[in-house]
């Protein structure tokens, strides 16, 4: 729910700043996602007046203006062919910042001084703040008078900001400024104000002039409908178009607009019909028939089902009911008569019809939450007002209202003490019907009983828990003291697997890592994404009532979930991104799924950045390795991944288990995925890392007695990995053998093609005496004819 803070202003006595009005409204249950600036864009654009307008000596088609902005005049040169002398536009200074990232500095055009721009619509972005363009080719020309020097942002009224809110599916009565009002005044502890409504200049009997049958009361429990006569097509007016477009509504006509008006305002959604199409003037509410289809506004032909409603005349169906009008009656600029529909449906009925056509609308979003019958008089009662009040039209005198429901409020009666109980603070009965009584509820106490009637838009409301939770809302759940659970005497601890995993998050974090977490659900189609071929996609635990096919399968791989997360960060144009996740994938134990499948706690590390490589990802998981105290037979052999680069990936192995993969993810992959940047990634198995760290430390003395270290150079064939020839070596060595260290590799003049140097430097040590000569030349032979004899490696002379 987007809220326009000026338009708040309407209906609440705001004293605070957004920010402020964020902060408090999140304490208190309605959940802030952000807070925009309008027009924070454009920034030194003033008012200026332009005194004098003369030919450019240099160019047929400029002209060179004088623009006074207050302080100073200023000479401007433009090519738009709508400028006088004497009218008031919006001036864009030297320094001045445009909607697009337009900066504007002071030059010459064809030899002639020219220090800043005269605007457009189109240059200021106004079309979408609701601004009409009148047609008119060339700069935005003010009507009325302005302070020349006034910001333009002050003069079109364009400086506002705008709060979106995250309102929950239990309460969809803050799905409308008057909601939002009336929860931010018990926040802030202010008062607020419900829009007049007054008739005055009704016509006419409606009686005469429509008639509404309701055929299936249970999906529509009220329906309310007023007509207006001579009604005139037309732009509404500027503020109207800005606050709708300040809360993501496009701007159509006054009519349309009206509508959409009432239900940002109220919560209640509206439609509007050409009375003059509907046949008979008779509107019957009924299921639609069998094979009956529907042309609705956006033009496209909908095929409905019998257990759909419709909104029909006495020969065919003009409106999905709750979800969208039909084209066949949309108010048009030949309109002359329309009817006003403000009426209640059963929100689940909406919500399967709207997902049964793929078709959803701000309406459906509303009547899907199902909402107060008692707004719906108020709704259209509303609408009835603003076209009389801007003239667009004449009202029937009367309203139809069709209401099958009861309208009187409910009653809950409670023990008020088992509030203070369930919450386990100690406030006085006075105190609790005070904060309800400010949420629009009635109290009333007799002994130990509370009665409490609910409000008709609080149909969430139905026992004496969700009356503590309002209780503990407003009252401030940073109040509400810590406790122990009764009977508890033992202070809880962190298991091994809790310990290691913050070992392991905080040695990722330490290493400039980000922790993230993703969804352990997504779309089968990942698999094609991360380059595997159909044939070779993995087993999938199927949901059976997923929200989407996204989120239809459960995932057995973490790398499409952290590529997403690195696509996401440099689409923002974050240049350096280091990421990792520690979750659970799932893989079935057979399928069909009978089972609970294999759940496996795996960790993925991806990054990208300009000093990220793959000795950089490597290094990271070695010194992970490292803290698990796994070091021991880790190895690092090649490996084909088709998410990963041919020739740029590795397979971690333990002893004969393997434990992941790491590498540079494939080019064909990061191009699904709109990366640019090269992408390391690597999985790791950290079920098994858990199973076989080695956390406890053992002593161990300084060395008494000095090392010895042999430099060993040998040449060998490409083919053989570094680590096979450090096992070969550490084999060999035995124990004095302390420490192996690759330190020189050479390709190159003196090196056979197809083969490289390998430098080593060895270090011998006895914990018992020094080494001489004799210990340490037949381990150091012996090392050398191994490396001979199992890898074929001669010493480099």
């Amino acid at each position: 729910m987007l809220v326009p803070i000026k338009w708040l202003k309407e209906y609440l006595d705001l004293n605070v700043s957004a920010k402020e009005l964020a902060d408090a409204m999140t304490l208190t249950g309605s959940n802030v996602e952000s807070i925009t600036e309008l027009a924070k864009d454009i920034k030194n654009v003033l008012v200026g007046r332009i005194t004098s307008v003369a030919a450019h000596p240099n160019a047929d088609k400029l002209v060179v203006c004088q623009v006074d902005i207050g302080d100073e005049i200023l000479q401007i040169v433009t090519g738009a062919p709508n400028v006088k002398e004497g009218q008031l536009v919006p001036v864009a200074v030297h320094g001045a910042s445009l909607p697009g990232g337009i900066k504007i500095k002071k030059g010459k055009l064809r030899g002639e001084l020219s220090q800043g721009m005269m605007c457009s619509v189109d240059e200021l972005g106004l079309a979408e703040m609701g601004h009409i363009d009148d047609g008119v080719d060339g700069i935005l020309v003010l009507d009325g008078e302005y302070p020349l020097g006034m910001d333009i942002r002050e003069a079109l009224e364009l400086a506002d900001e705008v709060i979106e809110f995250e309102i929950t599916s239990n309460r969809p009565d803050c799905l409308s400024m008057v909601g939002i009002a009336r929860e931010a005044a018990v926040t802030l502890k202010t008062s607020y104000k419900l829009p007049e409504v007054e008739l005055s200049k009704s016509v006419g009997n409606i009686q005469k002039e429509a008639k509404v049958i309701v055929e299936d009361d249970k999906l529509c429990p009220r329906f309310c409908a007023r007509v207006v006569e001579d009604i005139k097509i037309e732009p509404s007016p500027q503020w109207m178009r800005r606050r709708l477009a300040s809360a993501g509504i496009r701007p159509i006509n006054n009519i349309v607009d009206i509508t959409n008006y009432v239900m940002l305002e109220l919560g209640q959604p509206m439609h509007a019909y050409d009375l003059d199409k509907i046949e008979d003037k008779t509107i019957v509410v009924r299921r639609a028939k069998e094979g009956e289809t529907l042309l609705t506004l956006d033009k496209q032909v909908r095929k409905l089902t019998e257990d759909m409603l419709v909104i029909a005349d006495t020969e065919k169906a003009i409106g999905l009911a709750g979800v969208m009008g039909g084209y066949n009656t949309e108010v048009t600029a030949h309109t002359r008569n329309i009817l006003l529909e403000s009426a209640n449906f059963d929100g689940g009925s909406v919500r399967l019809a709207s997902k049964a056509l793929g078709l959803r609308s701000e309406a459906s979003s509303r009547f899907e939450k199902s909402l107060d019958i008692l707004n719906v008089e108020k709704a259209v009662d509303r609408a009835a007002q603003l076209i009389e009040e801007l003239g667009a039209g004449r009202v029937v005198e009367g309203k139809i209202d069709v209401c099958t429901a009861s309208l009187e409020a409910r009653v809950i009666d409670v023990e008020w003490n088992r509030i203070n109980n369930l919450l386990g603070i100690d406030i006085s009965v006075q105190d609790i019907c005070e904060i309800l009584e400010n949420l629009s509820f009635k109290t009333w106490v007799k002994e130990d009983l509370l009665k409490v009637e609910i409000p008709s838009f609080r149909q969430d409301i139905e026992g004496v828990a969700d009356l503590a939770e309002e209780v503990a809302r407003i009252y401030g759940y940073d109040k509400i003291p810590l406790t122990l659970m009764e009977n508890s005497v033992a202070e809880g601890i962190r298991t091994r697997q809790q310990k290691l995993m913050d070992m392991a998050k905080k040695t990722l974090t330490s290493m400039g890592l980000f922790e993230t977490s993703t969804y352990s659900f997504g779309s089968p189609k990942v698999y094609g994404k991360i380059g595997y071929k159909p044939e070779k996609y993995p087993e999938l635990v199927i949901i059976s009532n997923p929200l989407g096919e996204d989120q239809s399968a459960m995932r057995t791989t973490l790398i499409p979930n952290i590529l997403e997360v690195l696509a996401r960060n440099e689409s923002r144009r974050i240049e350096d991104c280091r990421i990792f996740e520690i979750g659970n994938i799932y893989m079935p134990k057979s399928l069909p799924v009978e089972e609970l499948p294999i759940e496996r706690a795996t960790l993925a590390i991806g990054q990208y950045g300009k000093d990220v490589n793959f000795y950089t990802l490597k290094g990271q998981v070695e010194k992970l390795f490292e803290v698990f105290g796994i070091l021991e037979d880790i190895e690092f052999l090649p490996h084909t991944h088709p998410s990963f680069h041919p020739g740029r990936t590795a397979m971690v192995m333990i002893g004969e288990e393997e434990l992941g993969v790491l590498g540079e993810v494939h080019p064909r992959v990061c191009e699904n995925y709109d990366l640019r940047n090269r992408v390391l990634l690597a999985e790791l198995n950290f079920e098994l890392m858990l199973k076989l760290a080695k956390t406890e430390k053992e002593f161990e003395h300084l060395p008494r007695y000095p090392a010895v270290t042999r430099d060993l150079a040998i040449i060998v064939n490409t083919q053989v990995l570094a680590s096979s020839i450090e096992k070969v070596i550490r084999k060999s060595g035995g124990d004095l053998l302390e420490n192996v260290e690759l330190f020189d590799i050479y390709e190159g003049d003196q090196i056979p093609q197809g083969y490289r140097s390998m430098a080593y430097a060895l270090r011998y040590r006895a914990a018992d005496r020094t080494l001489k000569d004799e210990d340490i030349n037949p381990i150091h032979d012996s090392i050398v004819a191994a490396l001979r004899d199992e890898l074929g490696a001669e010493l480099r002379k």
